[in-house]
């Protein structure tokens, strides 16, 4: 079983992406990391060099700036980096630059790969998520954050990155099959200091919004996150990657949410509690059908 690890990155250093966690994370899972390196304005390279792994083989893009539309560009990015999987590759682990995962579920993750790898029904194998907020000690829980996703894919030319690249589809726009596994993919896209959250908004706002005068707007709000302004949250009371725990160490800012606040409206609020007795979230967008549950 050949396992091939991607992802994409761009101005890493600029916009504090937790990349080389992401990338170390997934490593001991992996034959070979392809990492697509963006022509940015730091040295976000220089950066993947310092983790040292001769697993790691790096490519560069030229990223097409003129995509200002719903994150696409993202997803034709991560199309160009499939391009660099080897034939001889049976899975392919998709892995973005703000998302890390445990190592106490890497043993899992293994075996899920081995139970479906000559299943050719399953295209994919579908992860938990834990989206992390304003600090390591908060996760979103409402139904605005994905609660799962895939990100271990066949190697298949017909499976492509889908959208924002938040997932795949087929290239006929059909829903992959895939196996729900046991393990989470924790993401922390959301954990900043408020400013270098404003500053990593205002820099990739170009990617969703294509209309000038609402970029121009948005780029001239105040310099400041405002993490207050959340529908629902609990606290995290698990642990994170070691790989992570520099990161968490070295966290210089403080922010104090009230959990107990609630801001989701009524028809939210029930979907929510159906989702927390049962664990099946009714009426939601997704890009997979689950045909499978890991046994192992």
């Amino acid at each position: 079983m050949k396992v091939t690890g991607v992802t994409i990155i761009r101005n890493a250093i600029i916009n504090d992406y937790p990349i080389v966690e992401s990338i170390q994370s997934i490593l001991p899972l992996v034959d070979e990391m392809i990492v697509s390196i963006g022509d940015g304005e730091d040295s976000t390279e220089n950066l993947i060099n310092q983790i040292g792994s001769s697993k790691i083989k790096l490519v560069y893009s030229t990223w097409d700036l003129s995509l200002r539309k719903g994150g696409v560009i993202l997803a034709v990015e991560t199309n160009k980096v499939l391009a660099h999987v080897s034939p001889d590759t049976d899975w392919i682990f998709y892995i973005q630059g703000d998302e890390v995962i445990h190592e106490k579920d890497q043993e899992s993750i293994r075996k899920a790969m081995e139970e479906f790898l000559n299943n050719k029904k399953i295209d994919g194998l579908l992860f938990h998520y834990r989206h992390f907020y304003g600090t390591y000690d908060y996760v979103g829980n409402s139904r605005k954050w994905y609660n799962v996703e895939t990100r271990i894919i066949r190697n298949n030319p017909n499976i492509r990155s889908y959208s924002d690249a938040q997932g795949f589809r087929k290239q006929d726009n059909s829903k992959l099959k895939v196996a729900k596994i046991k393990a989470h993919v924790h993401h922390y896209g959301w954990v900043k200091d408020p400013k270098q959250m404003k500053i990593k908004q205002k820099n990739v706002a170009g990617f969703w919004i294509s209309d000038d005068a609402s970029l121009e707007q948005y780029l001239a709000t105040e310099d400041f996150f405002d993490f207050s302004q959340f529908d629902s949250l609990k606290k995290f009371n698990g642990t994170h990657p070691m790989v992570m725990q520099n990161r968490i160490q070295q966290k210089n800012w403080h922010i104090e949410l009230d959990i107990k606040k609630n801001n989701l409206k009524l028809k939210y609020k029930l979907l929510h509690i159906f989702e927390k007795w049962t664990d099946i979230r009714l009426f939601t967008f997704t890009n997979h059908k689950i045909i499978a549950q890991q046994k192992s």
